[in-house]
């Protein structure tokens, strides 16, 4: 998968494929809620696996009853790249099977 960085138009029509998820300080980012910490660990687990299986890793926040995920590309510079996109959307697809809101 390329690891050219996205143009900022890029950026923007993607994140339109991705409902909840932002861009901060360079950053993909989001924030789920989930019905207690063991929900939110199932779903850690659950990232940890896409990760491993794309080979492209987020920095994963777990708290009592939430899960942050942030993203960038460290090979490219620290931007945004396809593969921060893929990754999100891996994510986004997981969070209904754990109740992630």
């Amino acid at each position: 998968m390329p690891t050219e960085p996205l143009s900022q138009k890029e950026i923007e029509d993607r994140l339109r494929e991705l409902p909840g998820w932002s861009v901060t300080d360079s950053r993909l980012t989001r924030d789920y809620r989930l019905a207690d910490h063991f929900a939110a660990t199932a779903f850690v687990v659950h990232i940890a696996q896409i990760q491993q299986e794309l080979d492209h890793h987020s920095d994963l926040t777990l708290g009592y009853d939430t899960v942050a995920v942030s993203v960038h590309t460290h090979s490219a510079g620290g931007a945004l790249t396809e593969k921060d996109f893929a990754l999100a959307e891996r994510v986004r697809a997981a969070a209904p099977g754990h109740g992630a809101a």
